[in-house]
């Protein structure tokens, strides 16, 4: 099942394709890599990219991507096309490919963002894929893209838009966890006097409404969030336009 995420972003078109074609600018809001840079490269060589995600403090996964076309039709629309494989044992992708397209749209752009790939580690690898490695790929590509779009439209870099995401997770966090536990209501109880009682009867149905908010209420404006994307555009919208000999050599 091939993941596609489309994000509407109130950008010049120049501007998108600047912050998402510039290794160095992808990195700052991509949250899937840790490092995105330009491999050397003989003359005539296609640009090469290396990828790499560090899983923990001690172990990062690498990969390498080629682009493998780029399309500007008269419509004003753009495409471009990357493959990527990586030889690292603990990269349950073996080998992919990425599309992005930049759908111009009023004061706008639709960027749709559509990835496959082949996992490895046989049938235990495609059990983990389906039920852990590819949903949760789908939520970070939306919760990258919603990141870029803040920084596009409001100008909270990526650095200050992951302190937000931050700090409003650990609010809501401690909220729920209050509220379960339970912690602090007696004390709170014994502060109403005559209404405690009446309150107490009442204190399970605001606990659950405590929880609820905090799981429920949508995020800020200024925090990025994954909901904001639509995370199943149409199939049409989700296929490269790119013709198979620009987007698989093979």
């Amino acid at each position: 099942m091939r993941i596609c995420v489309e994000a509407r972003i109130r950008a010049d078109l120049d501007d998108l394709w600047t912050r998402t074609q510039d290794p160095a600018q992808q990195q700052r809001w991509d949250l899937r890599f840790s490092e995105i840079a330009h491999l050397p490269r003989a003359e005539g060589e296609p640009q090469r990219l290396r990828y790499a995600t560090r899983v923990l403090p001690f172990l990062t996964v690498t990969g390498t991507g080629v682009p493998t076309g780029e399309r500007r039709p008269p419509d004003g629309t753009r495409t471009s096309a990357l493959r990527y494989t990586s030889a690292h044992r603990l990269s349950l992708p073996a080998e992919g490919s990425r599309h992005w397209r930049y759908v111009p749209d009023g004061d706008g752009v639709r960027f749709l963002a559509g990835c496959d790939y082949r996992p490895r580690w046989g049938v235990f690898g495609a059990l983990a894929d389906r039920l852990v490695f590819r949903p949760l790929t789908g939520w970070a590509t939306a919760w990258s893209l919603d990141r870029l779009r803040l920084w596009l439209e409001r100008g909270i870099t990526p650095e200050r838009a992951l302190r937000n995401w931050l700090a409003e997770v650990t609010v809501r966090v401690v909220a729920a966890t209050v509220a379960c536990a339970g912690l602090g209501w007696e004390s709170f109880l014994r502060l109403l006097g005559p209404f405690a009682a009446s309150t107490a009867y009442l204190l399970p149905l605001l606990l659950s409404l405590v929880v609820c908010l905090a799981l429920l209420v949508p995020p800020l404006a200024r925090t990025p969030a994954a909901r904001r994307c639509l995370r199943t555009p149409p199939v049409r919208a989700c296929a490269s336009p790119l013709p198979r000999t620009l987007e698989d050599p093979r």
